[in-house]
């Protein structure tokens, strides 16, 4: 199926020279450390409700620098299209040097543009890295009449294991799973073209009203490509979905490896075995989804060589009552809300993070925690466990009612300690 992409619409001048290699992730001004890009889709922006906007907050030797930030929206100069309500930009945020150039690149999904007839088609833009930060822009995909709301899922990574970089996009409709295929350039965007399914289609189908809501990227077999982490809903309810896709085969869909549902993922390697593992975040309860759990649950689901993946191994469910885990599971605390990983002990394990943004103390309602808990050989550890919210010591402001502290989670080095903060 097609999926409209655009050429370049800016007159965009060569880059800087910089030193070689593609820059990490979210190292947007090319400084070695960290920035961070945090999407708010329900900003307002000129007067248009819910147009969106992403602000990017710097790096730098003591950690992200509130004096050193930058606004994005459409109506930043350079950023193709114009701010309109409903429009969403920033829903999703991915980052990756797309064109290797020594600074990474932030791509950006706004899945309420209107780009035909239909309504909310979705649109994907990238935003350049450079060594003064982000700037200039370019449309990689837009949403046609196979797709609505193109850009409410983003992951990258070289999904068909030849050395270059993809873009993968969720949406909804008949093509609501688009891979555009790297390489890309400033002046005309992928050079691969992309490639579309219908989750609907999968052995277990998704279902079309939600699309892909959610996805995640690592090389989980540790064979040196990325596997795709689909989340959507189960086809005729609104019960959790989830399954590791192989795109390096043309028709993945007969290939789908189904893992516990959830709706929301983290790649990264626990183990420290060269495999990526899987944290996979589920805030429901059973009443609402048979594969929810009391207060929410994150399940770790351990990487494998690729003939194993099917029979992987799994360390089973964590809750707040699991043993080592602070806390007592109640209803409605939403835990797995938000999961991430990153080694913040720097014992080369990585360490999980794992949200319940309902969770509430103190007289406050939603005020929201994270839990951290450390990695080890076999998964998780159950001891040296903690849990953090806004009135812990370090931790800045206050915890206060609806904060939903958690609801999303991020472990980044932002200040080149080579722990993630």
């Amino acid at each position: 199926m097609a999926v409209g992409l655009l050429t370049s619409t800016l007159a965009l001048t060569a880059p800087t020279a910089h030193a070689a290699g593609p820059a990490a992730p979210y190292d947007f001004n090319g400084d070695g450390y960290r920035d961070l890009a945090i999407g708010a889709p329900g900003a307002t922006v000129g007067g248009k409700t819910k147009a969106g906007a992403v602000t990017v907050v710097y790096g730098g030797s003591t950690g992200p620098s509130t004096a050193k930030y930058k606004l994005l929206t459409q109506n930043t100069t350079g950023v193709p299209d114009s701010a309109e309500s409903g429009d969403g930009f920033g829903t999703a945020v991915a980052s990756a040097d797309l064109n290797k150039d020594g600074y990474a690149d932030l791509v950006v999904g706004t899945p309420g543009e209107e780009r035909s007839s239909d309504t909310d088609d979705g649109m994907v833009q990238v935003v350049w890295g450079g060594t003064s930060g982000l700037s200039g822009s370019l449309t990689l995909a837009g949403g046609d009449t196979y797709t609505d709301r193109l850009g409410q899922a983003l992951a990258i990574g070289d999904f068909d294991d030849n050395d270059k970089i993809d873009v993968a996009m969720g949406g909804r409709g008949a093509a609501d799973l688009v891979i555009l295929q790297g390489p890309y350039t400033r002046a005309g965007g992928a050079d691969g073209g992309p490639r579309a399914a219908s989750m609907a289609n999968a052995p277990k189908p998704y279902d079309p009203a939600y699309g892909v809501e959610y996805l995640s990227a690592g090389d989980i077999y540790g064979q040196g490509f990325d596997s795709l982490v689909v989340h959507g809903r189960k086809k005729g309810t609104d019960d959790a979905l989830t399954a590791v896709a192989d795109t390096r085969v043309l028709d993945f869909l007969g290939w789908m490896e189904y893992v516990p549902g959830g709706y929301v993922s983290a790649v990264g390697d626990v183990t420290k075995d060269g495999r990526a593992d899987l944290l996979i975040g589920n805030h429901r309860e059973p009443s609402a989804d048979p594969s929810g759990a009391l207060g929410g649950k994150a399940t770790l689901v351990l990487g494998a060589p690729e003939s194993q993946w099917v029979n992987a191994r799994s360390t089973g469910t964590i809750t707040q009552d699991a043993s080592g885990v602070p806390g007592t599971a109640e209803p409605g605390d939403g835990f797995g809300g938000g999961v991430a990983i990153g080694d913040f002990t720097g014992d080369g394990y990585g360490d999980l993070a794992v949200g319940a943004p309902y969770e509430s103390f103190g007289g406050a309602e939603d005020t929201g925690t994270v839990t951290l808990l450390r990695g080890m050989s076999v998964g998780w550890s159950p001891t040296g466990a903690v849990t953090l919210s806004q009135s812990t010591s370090g931790v800045p402001d206050t915890a206060e009612s609806g904060d939903r502290f958690g609801a999303r989670v991020v472990l980044s080095d932002t200040t080149k300690a080579a722990r993630p903060t």
